[in-house]
């Protein structure tokens, strides 16, 4: 299968963009370099292109009642025009994926979900929804969609709109406005510890877009910035990414989003299990480290206890703004407290760590 571009492909390669294939899709891993990217993105703005995130429709009667089902969190809790973060199940606990809910009315709701896991959760979705008067529309294709990340994210993006962006609360978003005369829809959410926005178009508009943030955010410092440093932007900020934090075989108590699991909203798919794990505990848990000897951990490397293995790196990274060497790691429940040491194999030695709190930055 070839690796699929979004429609910013030619504007990452103008701009210097090292692309990558990443999830079936070619996008850009850095432009100037992952650091420097990081830091503007903590002190000023960056600009991301995730057009590659997966959206779907669900309208009808029974929308509600369907989401209800098939997500963890309480659905029911939403305004019109407000966001939900939530995990998305399987009946043994295990997750399928975690995704954004936006809210139109109670009878339409709009889905942003990963991109790896589009065509799998489509399949989820199509399956949970026999027996509910819903009708579900796979948007992917027909929606772009830009991230303006960082403290002066505002006042960039109110350059080019006469809505106001400063009563837009965190998890809100505003269905349709125009944006350097494009009409968009735009969210106030991110995947990087800071302020910012999503921006949701046509695909033949992103470009432009593009250029009229790069253009309005000149005077301010903003960089285009690549899935480098996103991932270290939602690492230092302990925000879970599928495929490492949650997966099919790791449920979202263990993975420290059980905040997310309502248990009280009635039935839903993975509801006996996780009720469950969360009146026992988890046997695993994700538990934050930094490590006290040399080296970088790194996804799957072996964590030991006098020898034992008790656990698997999940992310490991050096964190800029922190500027040290941390991760995270699934570990038996009982190391995962602060405080508590452990070794990560790293190349065939043993470095030692030590168990801190998350998230690690705190805008």
């Amino acid at each position: 299968m070839t690796a699929r571009q979004t429609p910013l492909y030619e504007t990452h390669v103008k701009y210097g963009g090292k692309i990558v294939e990443f999830g079936g899709w070619l996008l850009p891993v850095q432009y100037a370099g992952i650091i420097d990217e990081h830091k503007v993105v903590r002190e000023k703005a960056g600009l991301f292109d995730v057009s590659h995130m997966g959206e779907v429709l669900v309208k009808g009667t029974d929308a509600l009642a369907f989401l209800q089902k098939l997500v963890t969190n309480d659905v029911s809790r939403m305004a019109d025009t407000q966001v939900q973060y939530t995990p998305m199940c399987y009946p043994d606990g295990g997750t399928v994926d975690d995704l954004l809910i936006y809210r139109r009315s109670q009878d339409e709701y709009f889905l942003v979900i990963n991109a790896a896991n589009i065509e799998k959760d489509w399949n989820w979705m199509k399956e949970n929804s026999a027996g509910f008067n819903v009708e579900l529309t796979n948007l992917s294709d027909e929606t772009a969609e830009l991230a303006l990340q960082g403290p002066l994210a505002e006042t960039i993006l109110s350059k080019l709109t006469d809505t106001p962006l400063d009563n837009l609360r965190y998890y809100w978003f505003i269905p349709e406005l125009k944006v350097a005369g494009k009409t968009v829809m735009i969210s106030r959410t991110g995947y990087t510890g800071e302020d910012g926005f999503e921006i949701y178009c046509r695909p033949g508009d992103a470009a432009q877009l593009w250029e009229a943030v790069m253009e309005a955010g000149k005077p301010y410092g903003l960089m285009p910035a690549g899935l480098g440093c996103r991932d270290t932007l939602r690492f230092e900020a302990a925000l879970p990414l599928y495929g490492h934090e949650l997966s099919a075989t790791i449920t979202p108590i263990e993975a420290g989003v059980g905040k997310f699991v309502s248990l009280d909203k009635g039935e839903f798919n993975g509801r006996a299990v996780l009720a469950g794990r969360k009146q026992t505990g988890p046997i695993r848990k994700i538990a934050g480290f930094i490590l006290t000897g040399r080296g970088i951990p790194r996804a799957d490397y072996p964590v030991l206890s006098e020898g034992r293995r008790i656990g698997t790196v999940t992310t490991g990274s050096y964190a800029p703004t922190l500027d040290k060497n941390i991760g995270l790691a699934l570990v038996e429940a009982e190391y995962a407290k602060i405080g508590q040491h452990f070794d990560v194999e790293i190349r065939g030695k043993n470095v030692p760590a030590e168990v801190i709190a998350k998230p690690f930055y705190h805008r």
